[in-house]
């Protein structure tokens, strides 16, 4: 006898059943959220920052150059010659 038959017969029965089989039911677990309560107190003020460094002191600008001097003037024209007129004071007395 052919066992072969029997054997692939009983496969595929045993391969169905194992379709059939009911799906199982997974319950999720139950989550609690916390609520929060009411705000605690203020915390304590934080120390003041240091101070800055201060910043370094410029360079002093370079002087500048002197002026230059003007022109002399011109010299005037030379005035006339007087001429014979004698002027006579009268003595004080």
């Amino acid at each position: 006898m052919n066992y072969s038959i029997v054997l692939s017969a009983a496969l595929v029965a045993v391969s169905l059943s194992a379709c059939d089989r009911p799906a199982a039911v997974v319950t999720p677990a139950v989550v609690t959220v916390p609520v929060p309560g009411p705000a605690g107190p203020t915390g304590a003020t934080g120390s003041t920052g240091s101070t800055g460094s201060v910043g370094n002191t410029g360079a002093t600008g370079s002087t500048g150059t002197t002026g230059m001097t003007g022109d002399t003037g011109s010299t005037g024209q030379r005035g006339a010659t007087g001429g014979d007129t004698v002027v006579i004071v009268p003595p004080a007395r």
